[in-house]
């Protein structure tokens, strides 16, 4: 029976018994040395043992089985309860020198993880993988999952408390009140009015620019003079990781201003206070966007304007002696007739072709390389006239 699924390499890594592996299980066979074999090399790659038969991959089943010289199958007949494997799990232990996790080993842990890890990493996630290396680091035996779970949750809680703390002191009395009433309510000791213009600001700060315009381009410039009037001071986030910053503005912006307001105060203070000095560099870049998308687009408009003016200037009304010709034939013959009856019908293309013909004239100039100025009238006498 081949093994599948798990990487050889991994196997053969983690998973292939020593020569002290095999010291530690002289004596036992059967389904006791497969079982005893399997919670040492799990305990060994993991730090921990397996909370059960279905945790334990059947490649690594049969890989460990085919070492002992047994068959896989039994291990269905060991006890995964009760005194045997917990006297297995105790030698296991001790062979490795790792101990249980005590209250006091979680407790410290707990404000460990706080400090050093989840002031700078807030998700959960890899706050745990953290953790539970550094039980493997110390030798420790992690409690329960649930119990981990906890730990973590404790450590992302107490850290934000502390960075709030922190970052709520670093704000005087005004500044910490006009970020408040960004969120206050008529219930407060402001006036109705004030109330209304600061919840309208906060909806502004919060807004997404618009489509390129002129008007957009206003208005986020109103909002940059809105978040820089609210003066916080330089540096107020210089220590914070970015991806905590980032966190505390997407909270910020998501969460309506009552759930805001139900927070501990530091804490409504520092959400709110991440959300305008981010906003402030994002409405920068979003000007800066705007900018130079409506120079090209002015830019572009000029370009089509020239080359269509080109494209006129180039154009080239053929046959004008024979038209100067038909013209000149046409009003001899009836001088008396309009100009739509008489001239427009001697010519090919009709009025169309002296548009042409006048265009042209107005646009190349009267001699090479100089254009006619409206208004262009006849050659002034004792000129020479091009041909």
């Amino acid at each position: 029976m081949e093994p599948t699924g798990v990487d050889v390499d991994e196997l053969i890594e983690f998973w292939t018994l020593l020569d002290e592996d095999r010291e530690l299980l002289a004596g036992r066979r059967g389904a006791t040395a497969l079982g005893f074999a399997v919670l040492l090399k799990h305990y060994s790659r993991h730090g921990r043992f397996p909370r059960g038969r279905s945790e334990v991959s059947d490649d690594v089943i049969v890989f460990v089985a085919g070492q002992l010289g047994v068959d896989a199958t039994d291990l269905g007949s060991y006890e995964w309860s009760g005194s045997t494997i917990e006297y297995h799990r105790a030698q296991i232990r001790d062979h490795l020198g790792y101990r249980l996790a005590t209250v006091a080993d979680q407790e410290k842990l707990t404000g460990w993880l706080s400090e050093a890890v989840a002031h700078a990493e807030r998700r959960p996630d890899r706050v745990r993988e953290e953790l539970l290396s550094e039980f493997g680091r110390l030798r420790i035996e992690p409690p329960t999952a649930g119990r981990i779970l906890r730990m973590v949750r404790s450590a992302l809680r107490s850290a934000e408390q502390n960075w709030a703390l922190r970052i709520a002191g670093r704000l005087d009395p005004s500044a910490t009140g006009r970020l408040l009433n960004l969120i206050a309510t008529s219930e407060d000791d402001e006036p109705d009015e004030v109330i209304h213009w600061a919840a309208s600001l906060f909806a502004l700060i919060k807004a997404s620019p618009g489509n390129v315009s002129l008007e957009s381009m206003m208005t986020e410039i109103g909002k940059l003079q809105a978040v820089r009037a609210l003066d916080l001071p330089a540096g107020l986030f210089a220590d914070v990781a970015p991806k905590v910053l980032d966190g505390w503005r997407a909270r910020a912006a998501v969460e309506a201003p009552s759930h805001l307001r139900r927070h501990a105060p530091p804490l409504t203070v520092t959400l709110l206070a991440s959300l305008v000095h981010q906003r402030e560099r994002e409405i920068t870049d979003t000007l800066v966007e705007l900018l130079v998308a409506t120079v090209h687009r002015i830019g572009a408009r000029a370009e089509r304007r020239v080359t269509n003016e080109l494209i006129n200037a180039f154009k080239k009304v053929n046959g004008k002696k024979n038209i100067l010709f038909s013209i000149a034939e046409a009003a001899l013959a009836a001088p008396d007739e309009t100009v739509k009856e008489v001239v427009f019908p001697a010519v090919t293309g009709g009025e169309q072709t002296l548009r042409e013909l006048v265009h042209e004239f107005k646009t190349k100039g009267r001699s090479t390389g100089e254009q006619c100025r409206p208004p262009c009238g006849p050659p002034i006498p004792g000129t020479t006239a091009a041909g």
